[in-house]
């Protein structure tokens, strides 16, 4: 087992995440996602096939960004932006994930536990800070 560094796990979220959220291709996911993978969101039900199986009921629209990504020992968040969902505006998310070694596949660097905070995205006449809430400008 070789220690991930923070690079290596910001480089390995990212790919997740545009593997399973704007590639849809559910094998290859398969290869980032703990086969014993823990979820704390309340509105994501637990474990890998209902993540993917949820991503699969999603329009085929979908589309995600990620912005701002910090990693520190095992842990990686990001700031990112949903949309495409069907939702009347796009979910601004914090994504937490720990990465950690998959022992059933015995895989180095997976996804192994994620929280989320999730918000509906501010129109700028919203926005009383006058400052989108994702990247520099507000979206059309």
């Amino acid at each position: 087992m070789v220690k991930t560094t923070s690079v290596q796990n910001k480089v390995l979220v990212l790919q997740a995440f545009d593997t399973l959220l704007n590639k849809r291709d559910y094998k290859a996911a398969e290869r980032y996602w703990s086969s014993n993978y823990l979820q704390h969101s309340a509105h994501i039900p637990p474990g890998r096939d209902r993540l993917f199986n949820l991503v699969r009921t999603m329009p085929a629209s979908l589309k995600y960004e990620p912005g701002v990504i910090v990693a520190e020992n095992d842990y990686v968040i990001v700031h990112g932006r949903f949309s495409g969902t069907g939702r009347p505006r796009n979910s601004i998310a914090v994504d937490i994930v720990r990465i950690a070694v998959d022992i059933v596949r015995i895989a180095d660097g997976v996804l192994a536990e994620h929280w989320d905070v999730l918000q509906d995205e501010a129109a700028r006449e919203e926005s009383q800070s006058g400052r989108p809430m994702f990247g520099d400008f507000f979206p059309a």
